[in-house]
């Protein structure tokens, strides 16, 4: 696992935490962790391999990240202000879900690196899957539907017509 590896999965993981404070969804919020998610790929995808079962593995990843992308947004904690704007706070579930993506990949990856690749290398010969390029597909589909599917769902809580208004008493 490299440098890069290390730093893009350490940021997406931050820029969850960083929504602990409750505070208003903007766009930027939105596309940060797509912007990130655009550097993994550009740096990593070089192909994508589509012999044996490995677009079944991807499928299957992409399914997997999806879901938990889907439960992260779900689980932000989301009400209106008194000036109508949406505002988000990161609960503890909402932040569960968001490190089990990333942090089950880190491990992953780390596994790997320190002794896993013999069984990789069994698994993948077993259950027709290629290579190293199969699982790194896998890996940032699974990225990538987290992303997009918490993305996609806060967008879609924080429509005006999505969340009452709440009223404050004075």
């Amino acid at each position: 696992m490299t440098t890069t590896d290390y730093l893009i999965d350490s940021t997406l993981v931050l820029l969850v935490l960083l929504q602990i404070k409750e505070r208003p969804l903007t766009v930027r919020q939105l596309l940060r962790p797509v912007i990130v998610l655009g550097v993994a790929v550009a740096s990593y995808l070089h192909g994508i391999p589509t012999a044996g079962n490995d677009l079944v593995l991807a499928g299957a990843f992409v399914l997997l990240g999806g879901a938990i992308g889907v439960a992260s947004g779900q689980t932000v904690i989301m009400r209106r202000g008194e000036t109508g704007e949406a505002l988000v706070r990161c609960g503890w579930l909402s932040g569960f879900f968001w490190v089990l993506g990333m942090g089950s990949r880190m491990a992953f990856l780390v596994w790997i690196a320190h002794g896993g690749s013999t069984t990789i290398a069994h698994f993948s010969a077993q259950h027709s899957i290629t290579g190293a390029e199969a699982w790194t597909v896998a890996l940032l589909g699974m990225a990538a539907a987290e992303v997009l599917g918490r993305t996609a769902v806060l967008a879609l809580r924080s429509r005006p017509s999505s969340m009452p208004r709440v009223l404050v008493e004075a």
